[in-house]
């Protein structure tokens, strides 16, 4: 059987031990949900790493998207009983588990993973067995996770939750903790192989800006965001000033919802995104930027699945009604915040498929070494 067919069954099975333990009292105290969940991760593991060991996968990420795939049923369960799709598997998690699981955020944050990431965590694992390219699409997961949980694990301590937390909290730790060093294996990885020769590529850095349509039509969507973000940034932050107090009541009250996952995520945009989309300003003015074919896709996962959650959650039922957008500015709401998305997706879209302008000679001598060792 394929590896991804056999990651996608076993993960199935969450169903299963979900059934159980909602339905055995034994298993719903506080403390035996977390030995639980570390027994049944632990095991999770042992099987994979049991059953490949004729055979053992090359990339120890296959372990994290085997184990973490399982988890994304979990989670897609959680979502969907919430929602009331489902029922009979969740009751005890939600009650003694992790309760604010039922937030508008966490329920979005869940369907996210319980799909998004796990379709990347089936394709990553069917490329590692063909041996085919999946750099690209392992930085856009790590930086979708690692912005998920940053903000989800930050948004409990902080939130009104954070009087609330149950043994079974500890259970984020490793998904905090491995997409860290997920994103540090794969920026330290070689690139993807091109076939990009140096002339192209001197051909390119002589070419200004004001003679790259596309590219500069990125510098004035990048700069629209960093508006954006630092507007918001202030917001979140309290801002006294007229039209900063007017925006949180008339345009996005969802960011004064006590859960204080939208005001973090604010706040990392404000802190980290902020410096991140000058920076990518400064790399399309500027030639051999090399980092941008790898930081652009890191940034776009992060925003991608941020902005999904936030945009969800503030039209969510389970938001209170005075933290919805208001009828008269929903649409520009919607608006301003998928176009905020879509900026960083077109450019690690832009930079992956044309890396000419952000490579160097030495890059590409590098990667001729490599060929050839």
């Amino acid at each position: 059987m394929e590896q991804d067919k056999r990651v996608f069954l076993f993960s199935l099975t969450a169903l299963v031990v979900l059934y159980t333990m909602n339905n055995v009292p034994a298993f719903q105290e506080p403390l035996v949900i977390l030995e639980i969940g570390v027994a049944v991760l632990v095991i999770v593991f042992l099987y994979f790493y049991l059953t490949t060991r004729i055979n053992p996968p090359k990339d120890p990420l296959f372990y994290v998207c085997a184990e973490f795939s399982f988890t994304c049923i979990i989670d897609l369960v959680s979502a969907m009983e919430y929602d009331g799709y489902l029922s009979g598997f969740m009751e005890f998690y939600q009650k003694a588990g992790e309760p604010y699981l039922g937030t508008s955020y966490a329920i979005m944050m869940c369907y996210w993973d319980g799909i998004a990431h796990f379709i990347m965590y089936l394709v990553m694992v069917r490329r590692m067995a063909k041996k085919k390219p999946y750099r690209n699409l392992g930085l856009f997961w790590a930086g979708s996770l690692l912005g998920n949980m940053v903000v989800f694990v930050a948004g409990i301590v902080v939130g009104k939750y954070g009087l609330e937390l149950r043994p079974a909290f500890w259970l984020n730790m490793p998904f905090l903790l491995v997409p860290m060093w997920g994103a540090v294996s794969f920026f330290r990885r070689p690139r993807d192989p091109t076939a990009i020769g140096l002339s192209k590529i001197e051909r390119k850095h002589k070419v200004s800006l004001l003679w790259r349509p596309l590219d500069m039509l990125l510098v004035l969507g990048l700069c629209a965001a960093m508006a954006f973000t630092l507007f918001r940034g202030l917001v979140a932050l309290g801002c006294q000033q007229p039209a900063f107090t007017s925006y949180i009541t008339k345009y996005e009250p969802y960011l004064n919802d006590p859960v204080a996952y939208p005001k973090v995520m604010m706040l990392c945009y404000l802190f980290y995104g902020f410096p991140l989309l000058g920076s990518f300003v400064y790399g399309l003015w500027t030639p051999g930027c090399t980092w941008m074919l790898d930081w652009t896709v890191f940034i776009a996962g992060a925003m991608t699945q941020c902005q999904w959650a936030h945009i969800g959650a503030s039209l969510h039922p389970r938001t209170m009604a005075r933290y919805h957008i208001p009828t008269s500015s929903k649409m520009t709401v919607l608006l301003a915040n998928l176009l905020y998305v879509v900026v960083p997706l077109l450019l690690a879209k832009r930079c992956t498929s044309d890396p000419a302008f952000f490579m160097t000679a030495a890059m590409l001598k590098s990667n001729s070494e490599r060929k050839v060792n």
